[in-house]
């Protein structure tokens, strides 16, 4: 499933309880859990103590990653620990690529002070940037973190982003025996009563099966037996926020553009507004370019 799982980490209380969500992923994959804490370059950080000129948020961080460590090795999980300096969101999206990790793991709720600069927008940042999948988790009082995941939701269009995902679901899936929703939302709240908006919306019914189609035939691909299809009508974010409390869904896992597309239905900007809303972790993944 996952060998190597990147965790930039501020010691927050929202971050300390995605800590526990990776261990708990990281300890059924047999998986490495990096830790790694930005000291952010665009802040003035550093002082004199003593005579001593000190980066303030690079001994913040030294602390915060030990803290990480001591968690991780009373649960047994495999870990290395890091502090660099950067502009997090490109630093973070770099490290993961640099070191080969299969998924990056940040919390997405902002808050003030020292900590914020992993938070809030650098984590949108971060999902339009990174070339390695991002499970994303919004820290919030309706939040739900559960690990196995039973119920997986893979929104589909039927692009070449929608797929990609869809594989990397399905792959997340059959690992944990868990159950695939495939949701595919025909947007046509924005179409007339004419002719053509009837036929505009026979068509997007159209590639909306065709898109569920496809994620069944791969679902056997990937030995996942179970898929349940739903295609509805609507606003992709809002139907797709439905969709989740309705089936009880326990992780999202959807396409991205990525830094150079365009948004698509489903897609690009309905990703980051998923992460900012979803009440339970959204795994995004972008397509090679």
């Amino acid at each position: 499933m996952y060998d190597d799982i990147l965790l930039p980490f501020d010691g927050s209380d929202g971050a300390t309880a995605v800590l526990e969500h990776v261990a708990a992923i990281a300890d059924l994959a047999d998986a490495t859990v990096h830790v790694l804490f930005v000291a952010d370059t665009t802040r003035d950080s550093v002082t004199v103590i003593e005579g001593e000129t000190v980066d303030t948020l690079v001994r913040h961080g030294k602390q915060i990653v030990e803290d990480a460590e001591a968690m991780l090795r009373s649960l047994g999980i495999d870990y290395e620990t890091d502090v660099v300096q950067g502009d997090p969101a490109p630093e973070i999206a770099e490290y993961a690529e640099r070191y080969g990790s299969d998924l990056i793991v940040m919390p997405t709720h902002a808050r003030a002070g020292i900590a914020r600069f992993l938070l809030g927008s650098v984590s949108e940042k971060v999902v339009r940037l990174s070339a390695v999948p991002v499970l994303t988790a919004r820290m919030q009082e309706d939040e739900r973190l559960s690990f196995p995941y039973e119920n997986i939701l893979l929104p589909t269009d039927g692009s070449e982003c929608a797929t990609v995902a869809a594989d990397h679901g399905l792959a997340l899936a059959s690992t944990l025996d868990a159950t695939v929703h495939a949701l595919s939302v025909v947007d046509d709240q924005s179409l007339g009563l004419d002719v053509r908006s009837a036929v505009s919306a026979d068509a997007g019914e159209a590639t909306a099966t065709k898109a569920l189609d496809d994620v069944v035939a791969r679902a056997e691909d990937h030995g996942v037996p179970e898929v349940v299809r739903h295609l509805v009508h609507g606003n992709p974010k809002a139907e797709l926020l439905e969709s989740i409390d309705e089936h009880d869904i326990d992780a999202v896992v959807m396409g991205t553009v990525g830094r150079r597309g365009t948004d698509r239905i489903l897609l690009g900007s309905v990703a980051e507004k998923t992460v900012r809303s979803a009440p339970v972790p959204v795994i995004t993944v972008r397509a090679p370019e």
